[in-house]
């Protein structure tokens, strides 16, 4: 049986959001999502440590701190840097995709403009991670 995530959703858009959440809910998944709308907020989520996710889906252009300074303090901590991380972007830019498997990202997906598209990586992603067998520290 695959297992149910706690997923860490980092996204300033909330029309992403909504359309993760949505996509959640259609593709029926007892998934946790629990949404920070930037760095900055899912820096205190995670520093509290009492329920780490499973995975964290990050966009990569954010206010205050961005998805690549996130990943670089992200890996910084001892406990933290475990936590698979997927970008998850618009952003093609080869600069930043080298950057980001550079600094330790677990994979980088480009978020699709139609939804039928999103829906299906949404699905692919999610339930590769659902089973893969993931090591909580």
């Amino acid at each position: 049986m695959d297992k149910t995530l706690n997923i860490l959703l980092i996204e300033d858009d909330m029309i992403e959001i909504m359309k993760f959440n949505r996509t959640i809910s259609q593709l029926q998944l007892n998934h946790k999502v629990i949404e920070a709308n930037n760095g900055e907020d899912a820096l205190k989520i995670l520093h509290k440590k009492d329920e780490l996710p499973d995975i964290i889906l990050l966009d990569l252009n954010m206010p205050k701190i961005n998805g690549i300074e996130f990943l670089g303090i992200l890996k910084n901590d001892d406990v933290l840097k475990y936590i698979p991380t997927i970008i998850l972007t618009t952003s093609s830019n080869q600069k930043d995709l080298l950057e980001c498997y550079k600094i330790g990202i677990a994979g980088y997906v480009l978020k699709p403009l139609k939804y039928e598209d999103y829906v299906s990586k949404m699905e692919k992603l999610l339930s590769y991670w659902s089973i893969n067998e993931l090591k909580q520290i």
